[in-house]
């Protein structure tokens, strides 16, 4: 025990040279452990997980069909950094973006960790199918990357939507795919988003770290604390124009600039993420918070059917019904904890429950559908 408390007080020391004061750290590690619908005192098994640990975990993070954009997501992380989470959190042994070797030196690397085993794979970016030439890394098609990559991993991440379902490729003509449709007999996370929030993957890895398991997932293979508990619509802070029917219309009246944008093209009452709990980049804001209506980028059905982005998933006429079908939604994730996962676009679950509150009034039992 005391070399354990020497080790953990020799990791929070090695955070206080880096400019990260202990305190921060561990209430980092704590409010992790709450959004993982854990206790906060969790946070001081988190906090000793990530400085105790002498044999860091092995990563292999491969990019495929993407833009990079999960990777710079967590690059521009704080408190703590992606150096403190990444690096002393875990050890990194292949990220083409911010590795410093190159060529057959960083291929060595990636074959010396996948030979060795007992690591996690981090997948960046979909999985074209349709013609190996679409994506080629290191001159391997990268689905053949993927496999080879994941054939001694301990668990499988898919980072940002791409990774997950497919992403925005998707929706174009290369077949691309996500990690789960490709890889068998690993288990797999997805942590989707376009790009992943940072809090998402660091909460997974220290929860994995901490446990030897991954945490608790929806039916979508997503982290459930972070996905499966609340729409985005419901902690949202234009919720109040949206009770009152208030709904933007125009870009550039000033008057109606704070209204719901559900008319917009706003996703939010069937996108299942904690982004307007837990605000990006240290808390400064969210997409809504930006003026920007929440794109459903969490959700399996991102990009394909969710679009067009800008325009609204009801009807023309029927956004008076949206107060209802958000609360109705709600009720019917009371009783299921992945409503996602049944959803084949967003208006088509809009359209639905709109039905079963019309057969409701008439006095119709939907019991059963």
């Amino acid at each position: 025990m005391k070399d354990r408390d020497s080790i953990m007080e020799t990791g929070l020391l090695k955070m206080e040279l880096k400019g990260i004061p202990r305190r921060t750290f561990i209430k980092y590690c704590a409010a992790t452990a709450v959004a993982l619908g854990l206790d906060y005192y969790f946070g001081g098994l988190f906090a000793e997980a990530a400085t105790t640990a002498l044999n860091k975990k092995p990563v292999i993070w491969i990019q495929g069909q993407g833009c990079t954009g999960c990777s710079c997501s967590l690059l521009s992380s704080l408190n703590p950094g992606p150096g403190e989470v990444l690096l002393d959190l875990v050890s990194m042994r292949f990220n083409s973006t911010v590795m410093n070797a190159a060529g057959h030196l960083s291929i060595k690397a990636l074959e010396d960790t996948v030979k060795e085993g007992g690591y996690l794979l981090v997948v960046e970016g979909s999985i074209p199918t349709r013609d190996p030439r679409y994506c080629v890394v290191e001159g391997l098609p990268f689905d053949e990357i993927v496999l080879k990559a994941s054939k001694n991993a301990d668990a499988v991440i898919a980072a940002g939507s791409c990774a997950a379902y497919g992403g925005i490729p998707r929706a174009g003509f290369t077949g691309a795919k996500g990690v789960s449709e490709i890889v068998s007999g690993k288990p797999v996370v997805n942590i989707p988003g376009c790009p992943l929030k940072p809090d998402w993957l660091a909460g997974t890895l220290l929860y994995y770290l901490s446990f030897n398991e991954l945490p608790p997932l929806d039916s979508d293979n997503r982290p459930l604390a972070y996905f499966g508990s609340h729409f985005v619509h419901d902690t949202c802070p234009r919720a109040s124009y949206f009770e009152r029917g208030q709904f933007l219309e125009d870009w550039n009246n000033p008057a109606t600039v704070d209204w719901c944008l559900l008319k917009m093209g706003c996703k939010g009452p069937v996108t299942y993420a904690d982004c307007n709990r837990i605000w990006w980049n240290d808390g400064v804001s969210t997409c809504i918070r930006a003026g920007s209506p929440c794109a459903g980028c969490t959700q399996p059905q991102f990009y394909k059917d969710l679009a067009p982005l800008y325009v609204s998933p009801l009807p023309p006429g029927r956004e008076d019904e949206a107060m209802p079908v958000a609360q109705r939604a709600r009720g019917i994730h009371a009783g299921s904890v992945a409503l996602g996962a049944g959803i084949a676009a967003a208006p088509f679950v809009i359209n639905k429950v709109a039905d079963l509150l019309k057969k409701k009034k008439e006095g119709v039992s939907h019991d059963g559908e």
